[in-house]
């Protein structure tokens, strides 16, 4: 499954409708950790199919930052029906990142 890129025109679309668990994964280019869990979040994504992966950029979209807290990165946001259910903020392996999709 591919990574989605969403921006404030499709963010509920994308991410907060529909059946499966959607991880949105808060980024931004300069970031060096945000770089090194994209390609984690990549391996996930091609090897789950029971979770939708989608991307923020924060600096294009700062209004999605905001009215998600995002105050550090990278910082995955884990949603089920359209509801924020777990949150990580940092670099983290993808164990626990498959962990935090599978409970």
């Amino acid at each position: 499954m591919k990574i989605i890129e969403v921006n404030q025109d499709n963010f509920n679309e994308e991410a907060l409708k529909g059946k499966k668990k959607v991880l949105v994964d808060f980024y931004a280019d300069w970031c060096g950790p945000c770089k090194m869990i994209k390609t984690i979040i990549e391996d996930v994504a091609e090897n789950n199919n029971n979770v939708r992966i989608a991307s923020v950029n924060i600096e294009n979209e700062e209004e999605l930052a905001e009215k998600y807290n995002i105050s550090s990165i990278p910082c995955l946001v884990l949603f089920e029906n359209g509801e924020e259910i777990k949150r990580t903020v940092g670099l983290i392996s993808k164990n626990d990142i498959e962990k935090m999709i599978g409970e």
